[in-house]
């Protein structure tokens, strides 16, 4: 069901039927990115230059080649340090366009189903700033971990996949019940969808390729809530013929 989803989504990325909601995603993710990467940039030399010219006063042009240096590191440095970025940026982005994927998803792959119903912009708004706290916040903290020997790459999945599997699957889940629904139906399936998101920080763990994690990661997650839906419609018709 997982690699299904998975397969599924990474087939239609590039379909015409796509084509406009890739670009928009794109676009937006990487300025999501680049703001990102400014305010870290401009948080650096807020806390960081002033304290190195103090400690150096002799030599006040290292703490410019510092933070240039510092900033070719981080352009140049591995995937899960990019990623640390990227993986807000899915945040922002994922409140805002996660609707377009889902109905273009939606349209061409179920269209014999009942569509989903968008959710309304303000709760939509108040959930992708929810989230780009939450997954700020967890990546402080994988960030932490990197330094500590053997927990360092685990700490990255097992955070980004936890979070961006919840998030994304609440997100689908919710075009077709409310909230607390939604909530219920990611806790009954948590480990299907935790996986999901292990899957989803591989994605955000490659270079380039990451830039496409929000759209990858919403159609995802719409395939894999038809599955489990489905699933539980069987279960549920089972039960019924066993109770009569």
């Amino acid at each position: 069901m997982i690699f299904d989803s998975a397969r599924a989504a990474a087939s239609q990325l590039f379909l015409p039927e796509f084509r406009s909601v890739f670009w928009k995603t794109l676009s937006l993710t990487l300025l999501a990115l680049a703001a990102l990467w400014l305010g870290l940039k401009e948080l650096f030399d807020w806390l960081a230059l002033p304290w190195i010219d103090a400690l150096l006063p002799g030599f006040p042009g290292w703490a410019g080649w510092i933070g240039f240096i510092a900033a070719i590191v981080a352009g140049i440095g591995l995937a899960l340090g990019l990623a640390l970025l990227i993986a807000p940026a899915t945040a922002i982005v994922a409140g805002l366009f996660l609707d377009d994927i889902a109905e273009t998803v939606e349209r061409t792959d179920y269209p014999a189903d009942p569509p989903g119903t968008p959710v309304p912009l303000l709760r939509s708004i108040l959930l992708a700033l929810k989230f780009f706290a939450i997954v700020v916040l967890g990546n402080l903290i994988a960030l932490i971990l990197l330094l500590v020997p053997g927990v360092n790459i685990v700490a990255f999945f097992v955070v980004n996949g936890y979070l961006l599997g919840r998030e994304f699957f609440e997100f689908a889940a919710m075009r077709f019940r409310p909230e607390a629904e939604a909530k219920a139906l990611r806790s009954k399936h948590a480990w299907a969808i935790f996986l999901a998101g292990l899957v989803i920080a591989g994605v955000l763990a490659i270079p380039l390729v990451n830039l496409l994690t929000p759209l990858f990661a919403a159609a995802m997650m719409v395939h894999l809530h038809k599955a489990i839906s489905a699933q539980e419609s069987a279960a549920g018709r089972r039960a019924l013929e066993v109770a009569s």
